[in-house]
């Protein structure tokens, strides 16, 4: 392994009491999420010189849930030991030089909350948890003691520095307590003072009390008992305790007697900007630091994240000095641990941990800031390099932050600046302005696109228009459509393009930012005349030119447009899942062309580039479809998350994936280079220093970001198998997000980092970002959304108080609690009696209160009578009388109707009030107010089947009005069915559809919608394809393609179907977009079925699947001669075809004949091509279809079914005497297994096709001067090599297998000499076949000698020795060699023109350069020795002689390939050195001569040296 990658490490966890801490020497350890970093402070950190002496060093990785508690020991010589405590109940005692655990106990059953190494036993380690028990572990003897000192939750502990067996305990309530290890932790003192939280305890350095000088009669505090009184003893004597609390105190305690003697009040500081009202109660945690040897002396934390360095001599009012009073040097938020260090150099500085995110180191003795670690809240989901400020690293981070990262800063390694006002959501999307400095475009979590200039602290421009769900993409691009029609001076250069997961891309003006986004969607649609629904967009990239924009879709396509109208180009169908991520190679390399490479990675593992350079520069009128892709990188094991090619070499990309790593790949070559595997999560995003060649960027949902150098790592491509197993194990060993059991508030740590996790939402596109590993986003994100806003955490701590009562008050208590139950079970058995007779009661009166009047005293019966008389008989009612009867309501049943409707009042309220209001509805309708009745009932939600039947009593319009609010009152009660089945009785169709429609109930809008609207109504449309998206989305494909049959969209059904990528639903998407008239997508879908068939081996199912489309005959024609070569392959017992048993036609079991009749005789009587012009016909299809050339990565299959294709046309030809055509496509087939490295598939095309040799080819093309000739002559000299090495190879073997070409006798044996001769010889070789080159031996008693088709075959290899291509390729090795001298010149170029920009001071940059220098292997040496000497002029005057001579030879000698000369003349003089004799005196004579001649590189020269001299 390399060095150390430069980590941006988590934040450290937030309140706990010590999670940090520090040894003499330089080591610095803090705790962030599940493990710990390890900081090395000082000279031996091994920084950069002229930056800040620190280095992150490592990780302890062990824990499954957060850290809550680090300390180091402190005793010398094991300055190396620590320990840890976690929220998953252990304990580890871990070597922090190994980074490994040493050992560790579970002994706590509830949550650890304080941790400390005691400074004076070197193996104790004594932690408390949140109930009040305390454990001291003695780790060499593994011996531990359980300690109950108070049933209270436990903040802090701190052992004695000077007596081993005191330790000091801080609780929640702020009781402070003072215990004795060697009496079973006996209280010695009880500390009464604090009110809150006690979240720090600090010995006096010194023991002793006379290091203060302290009025006891001022300072000290009233002589108050602190529970038990103790006799002195001498361990208690003399000893200050400094305590801090969460009351915004500061107290000085007196061990020898028992109390507080200072106390000091936290000050509230006037920040820059803005004051602080001391009525609202500010967010605090007071740390403290007694610096050592220094008694007078005490630095404490503040209110905003100041420190404050206390004078205790002092005592008038201003008793502090400030740290740092600089602008921007102190933290802006609460401060959590203070650790002191010494390091090598004796220099003594103090390391604090923030809530603001920030670790700073402070100088003691000037109180200044030293250096600032920046650290990460949340993942980090982008990663972003200015164009225009080089070096400026943009990251986006789940904490609601962005960081700006100066990556170019010669001064300081972390020179980090954040961004937050305006974002208040986790930044997933990132991208500078192409050309205006300090321009960066966000976008989030939640929709926002934003605008930031980094150099100005003014809040970000926020677009009006918001995506309804995660921005996944930001692009910079020219502008289009209604925007690109403005006036000139109204349009900017470039729009931001943005996309979000609800698969929108919206164009933002950035003049504009507060006007409309639009949607390219519309400008797409009107453009290509689009009919059918468009996809769902996940992804968007512009070319470096601005001229071409790629979209990628959720259903795996890619599309690319041209401006300004975005035009469809071309869809490319390579990935069959939704799109993560696209990238155009850069304009600037050395070739042009490859600015036309397109970079894509989806949900499967698999990259793939494709070169659109033919299909753009044609400017097809009609979109075209491409299936078969340039290059294909195989290798990750996960989804693929980000892509980036290198701004420094051409053709180099790096990837990001879900497998945790990130790969450095050659595309041309389709070849893995470099493989990093540091993080400890899924990768997110990756990129490419502008400045530095040989330096990445990555970040993870780790919360970290790693700066790596790809030339050190270890490994060359993504782990398989096991190693893919143990990094899944190391990315679940981070915590997951499970729900905890709640306990009391009383019993919990001042708010941890699980209080305010928020798990990301699952997705890199599929849901918007990935599910964070753990706690997510430890310290809160609500916490980050507003840096400076204050925050109520503290009111959250302590929201319940905490009281305890004496044990036999409880007890009492208890006691009380039982009787009072046992006195209800007394009571239940008789409330059963009258429940059972409830079937016997009478039916509940109408008028209650009336009737109970009628039961009263027989005098109140009387007096009834009297006012009733007098009512009815008065002229007129006095006020008296009046009274009477408003106070005797129930006489209304026999006086006036006003009365009486004040007696149903009065009883409607007795309903109501008795929760009976079906009664009172009832009186209301004795009444005759049935519209007051539904009125009452509809504003109390208590509407009714009933009462809604009897509306229409009251009126049409109130009908109508009822059966609205009736089911409004519905839907509040998510009763939508009944609700819509009401609408639709007052004919309210339309609302009922879209009732049901948005509650999600498909299939029963589908149904009324059919029954009573007319069929082309859009709504039914509409119905059919928002009910099939969401089908398609939950993966009920079926379902979702028959949603969009209904709203006749055959084109998605079918798109929809072939979603899943099997063989089966291949083929019916094919058959449904074949009968529904979608000829070009049935083709494209049989197709893709046939080549999935034809990976099972599944010949007939994928003729089957052929035989849709009339116009797939030709590539029938190419699936029977593969099934053919196949057959024919497997009887030779080729590797290629061994595997499981393939489902032959019965045509193929054939085997007798020539295997070109049998072609011929298959065509004709199975797929009836007898005639010419059918020939024709099948040829120019086929002749359309262009595969890439083939490299040593290509799959078999794949290169098979190529091959095939070639073979095919090469055949058609023949039946059509086309010689020419014949030849020329024989010979594109054996090229193209040639350049595959597949020696055994080209002998098998040529056993196939060329089983008597090439003479009859000869005969058909006769003497005239034909095209085809340069060809014949390349296909027979491929078809000598070929039998050239099966000559050599029968050598190796002749013993032990028998030949036709190699006779093996029991004879004199080969010299020693000339044994080691060719041992040595072939153990060198390095051509373009050394990996196939044996190495000949043969047993002492064999000699071996040719048989006569070798003899033949060698005197015929004259043809192979050609002076003209031995020249011609001599020629192209030269510029081939020196073109990489001058790619290696321009690159060393650059990188010396870098560091005289870049360094500031000479000296700085000779040891970067150093660094830089590319490691010195055999090779480079090599290249250094051939390279150095050597001048530009020189190399340009040998690339234009090459270019001459080459220029000189004929285009036939250079259109077709030809092997390699050298190589087929080192060949035979093996075989003359293996067989003596059997090659004559003049053919090895040639072959060393061409050797001598042309053997111009490393390689042939030594070949040369061996067998010329």
């Amino acid at each position: 392994m390399g060095p150390e990658p430069q980590t941006l490490p988590p934040s450290p966890n937030w309140y706990c009491t010590r999670c940090s801490d520090a040894v003499p020497g330089g080591l610095f350890g803090f705790a962030a999420r599940t493990s710990v970093f390890l900081v090395r402070v000082g000279p031996g950190a091994g920084a950069t010189p002229g930056t800040p002496p620190f280095r992150v060093v490592g990780e302890l990785v062990g824990h499954t849930e957060r850290v809550s508690g680090f300390t180091f020991s402190h005793h010398p010589g094991q300055y190396n030991l620590c320990a840890t405590s976690s929220d998953d109940g252990t304990v580890k005692i871990w070597d922090a030089e190994t980074k490994t655990v040493v050992t560790e106990h579970a002994l706590h059953q509830h949550t650890i909350s304080a941790l400390h190494w005691s400074p004076r036993v070197k193996d104790l380690v004594v932690s408390g948890d949140e109930k009040g028990v305390v454990f001291c572990y003695w780790i060499n003897r593994n011996d531990s003691q359980r300690l109950f000192v108070e049933p209270r939750t436990i903040f802090c502990l701190t052992c004695s520095p000077h007596h081993e067996d005191l330790v000091a305990i801080g609780y929640k309530d702020g009781i402070v307590v003072i215990i004795d290890l060697s009496k079973k932790g006996e209280v010695i003192h009880r500390l009464r003072g604090h009110d809150d939280e006690i979240h720090s305890i600090a010995w006096c350095p010194l023991p002793g009390e006379d290091c203060l000088s302290i009025n006891q009669e001022e300072n000290s505090e009233p002589e108050i008992p602190n529970g038990k009184v103790t006799a002195q003893t001498t361990e208690a004597k003399g000893c200050y305790l400094a305590t801090g609390s969460k009351d915004q105190t500061i107290r000085i305690w007196s061990c020898a007697r028992g109390r507080g003697v200072i106390t000091l009040k936290i000050p509230f500081l006037k920040r820059r900007g803005g004051g602080v009202d001391p009525t609202v109660k500010e967010r605090l945690w007071l740390t403290l630091y007694w610096p050592k040897n220094q008694p007078t002396q005490l630095v404490s934390s503040c209110f905003g994240g100041e420190l404050l360095l206390w004078d205790l001599t002092r005592s008038w009012r201003r008793k502090y000095t400030l740290f740092s009073t600089s602008e921007g040097q102190n933290h802006s938020r609460i401060v959590f641990n203070l650790c002191p260090l010494q390091t090598e150099d004796d220099k003594q500085l103090l390391l604090s941990t923030s809530m603001d995110r920030d670790v700073k180191c402070w100088d003691m003795t000037t109180l200044e800031c030293c250096w600032t670690l920046p650290s990460l809240g949340g993942f980090a989901y982008s990663l972003a390099f200015s164009p225009e400020d080089t070096g400026y690293l943009a990251i986006g981070v789940g904490d609601g932050m962005i960081r700006v990262w100066n990556t170019s800063s010669k001064k300081n390694n972390y020179d980090v600046k954040n961004f937050w006002q305006g974002v208040k959501s986790k930044v997933t999307a990132l991208c500078w302005h192409p050309k205006k400095e300090h321009c960066l475009a966000f976008g989030t979590d939640d929709g926002k696109v934003g605008l930031y200039d980094t150099y100005s602290s003014k809040p970000p421009q926020i677009s009006s228009t918001y995506h309804k769900k995660t921005v996944y993409t930001l692009a910079w691009g020219p502008p289009v459509p209604p925007m690109s029609l403005e006036g000139e001076g109204d349009r900017p250069s470039f729009t931001l393009y943005s996309c979000g997961g609800e698969g929108i891309v919206f164009q933002h003006n950035p003049w504009k930012f507060s006007g409309e986004a639009f949607d390219i969607n519309k400008l797409i649609r009107d453009t290509n005349a689009i009919k059918y629904k468009l996809p769902v967009h996940t992804e968007i990239s512009w070319k470096a030119d601005g001229k071409f924009m790629a979209l990628g879709n959720e259903d795996g396509s890619v599309e690319i447009f041209q401006v300004p109208n975005l035009k469809l180009m071309c869809t490319i169908q390579q990935h069959h899942k939704l799109v993560n991520t696209m990238s155009w190679h850069h304009e600037h390399g050395s070739q042009p062309e490859l600015s036309y490479l397109l970079a894509s990675g989806s949900n499967n593992a698999v990259i793939y580039v494709h070169n659109l350079k033919t299909v753009l520069d044609s400017n097809p009128e009609s979109a075209v479809t491409i299936t078969e892709p340039f290059r294909t990188l195989s290798g990750h094991t996960a989804k693929i998350t980000c892509l980036a090619w290198s701004p420094h070499r051409d053709g180099i990309l790096v990837s990001a994936s879900y497998d945790g790593t990130a790969q450095v790949w050659d595309t041309l070559r389709e070849q893995p280079l470099h493989n990093f595997r540091g993080h400890r999560g899924r990768l997110l995003c990756v990129v490419w220093s502008p400045l530095e060649p040989e330096c990445i960027y990555s970040g993870a949902d780790d919360f970290c970001v790693y700066r790596w150098l790809p030339s050190t790592q270890a490994h060359s491509r993504p782990p398989q198998g096991k190693k893919s197993i143990e990094l899944e194990k190391k990315r679940l060993s981070q915590p997951k997000p499970k729900p905890k059991k709640k306990k009391k508030p009383s019993s919990q740590m001042p708010i941890k980092q699980e209080s305010f996790e928020g798990n990301e939402e699952e997705n890199t596109k599929e849901n918007a970002v990935p599910v964070e590993n753990g706690v997510s986003d430890q310290e809160g994100e609500e916490e980050a959304q507003d840096p400076e806003a204050p925050c109520e955490l503290a009111p959250v701590v302590s929201r319940e108080p905490v009281i305890y009562t004496p044990i036999s008050s409880s007890c009492e208590k208890s006691k009380a609690t039982i009787n009072n139950k046992v006195t209800v079970l007394k009571k239940e058995p008789p409330k059963e009696k009258p429940e059972a007779l409830v079937k016997k009661r009478k039916a509940r009166s109408m008028l209650p209160l009336s009737t109970s009047q009628d039961h009263r005293s027989k005098e109140e019966l009387h007096q009834d009578c009297l006012v009733l008389a007098t009512a009815k008989h008065s002229e007129e009612l006095n006020e008296d009388v009046s009274a009477d009867l408003e106070e005797r309501f129930h006489l209304g049943l026999f006086t006036d109707r006003d009365t009486l409707y004040r007696m149903i009042e009065t009883e409607g309220k007795g309903h109501l009030e008795n929760g009976h209001p079906e009664l009172f509805h009832q009186l209301m309708l004795w009444k005759g107010d049935l519209q007051g009745v539904l009125q009452t009932a509809a504003e109390r939600g208590e509407l009714t089947d009933n009462l809604v039947a009897m509306a229409p009593v009251a009126g049409y319009h109130v009908w109508l009005w009822a059966v609205e609010a009736f089911a409004k009152q519905l839907c509040f009660q998510d009763q939508y069915v009944k609700a819509a089945s009401h609408l639709l009785s007052i004919h309210k169709v339309y609302e009922a559809v879209e009732l049901l429609k948005s509650n999600h109930f498909y299939r029963e809008a589908i149904a009324v919608a059919k029954a009573r609207l007319r069929p082309e109504d859009p709504v039914l449309k509409d119905l059919y394809l928002s009910w099939g998206a969401v089908l398609e989305r939950d993966g009920h494909y079926a379902a979702a393609a028959k949603c969009y049959l209904g709203a006749t969209s055959p084109f998605d059904a079918a798109k929809v179907l072939a979603k899943k990528g099997d063989a089966a639903s291949l083929r019916t998407a094919a058959e449904l977009a074949a009968i529904t008239g979608e000829n070009e997508l049935s083709v494209l879908l049989a197709l893709r079925c046939a080549q999935e068939l034809l990976l099972a081996k599944n010949w007939v199912g994928a003729q089957e699947a052929l035989q849709l489309h009339r116009s797939l005959q030709s590539q029938r024609l190419v699936f029977c001669l593969l099934e053919l070569l196949y057959r024919h392959l497997e009887e030779k017992q080729l590797s290629e075809a061994r595997g499981s048993s393939p489902s032959y036609h019965t045509w193929a079991m054939d085997t007798e004949g020539p295997f070109v009749q049998r072609v011929t005789a298959v065509w004709k009587s199975v797929f009836g091509l007898d005639s010419p012009a059918q020939c024709r016909a099948a040829l120019q299809r086929l002749q359309d279809i262009k595969y890439p050339s083939a490299t040593n990565n290509t799959p078999s299959k794949q290169l098979l079914l190529h091959i095939c294709h070639d073979l095919t046309l090469s055949l058609l030809s023949q039946q059509m005497a086309s010689w020419d055509e014949a030849v020329q496509a024989l010979l594109r087939a054996v090229v193209r297994s040639y350049d595959s490295g597949n020696f055994t598939i080209m002998q098998g095309v040529y056993s196939a096709f060329l089983p008597d040799g090439c003479e009859h080819l000869r005969d058909k093309l006769g003497d005239r001067q034909s095209l085809a000739v340069p060809a014949f002559r390349s296909l027979e000299a491929f078809f000598t090599y070929g039998r050239l090495y099966e000559i050599w190879w029968s050598l190796s073997r002749a013993w032990s297998e028998p030949s036709v070409w190699v006779r093996a006798d029991r004879r004199k044996t080969l010299s020693t000499e000339q044994s080691q001769h060719v041992d040595g010889a072939s153990a060198e070789e390095t051509g373009s076949e050394a990996a196939c080159w044996p190495e000949p031996s043969s047993p002492p008693e064999l000699s071996v000698r040719l048989s006569e088709e070798s003899e033949h075959v060698l005197s015929t290899c004259q043809e192979l020795f050609s002076e003209t291509h031995a020249s011609l390729q001599n020629a192209q090795r030269t510029v081939a060699q020196v073109q990489e001298t001058l790619a290696e010149m321009i690159h060393r170029h650059r990188k010396s023109l870098l560091c005289k920009s870049t360094a500031s001071d000479p000296s700085e940059n000779e040891p970067e350069q150093e660094t830089e220098a590319p490691p010195a292997g055999p090779q480079s040496q090599c290249k250094e020795e051939e390279n150095e000497p050597v001048s530009l002029p020189e190399l340009t005057r040998r690339l234009t002689e090459a270019n001459q001579r080459m220029a000189k030879f004929p285009e036939s000698i250079k259109t077709w390939p030809f092997p390699d000369v050298l190589e087929c003349c080192l060949v035979l003089l093996h075989i003359g050195s293996q067989c003596p004799g059997c090659v004559t005196q003049e053919l090895q004579q040639q072959a060393q001569e061409l050797l001598r001649k042309y053997s111009n590189t490393k390689a042939y020269e030594r070949h040369c040296r061996t067998f010329c001299t």
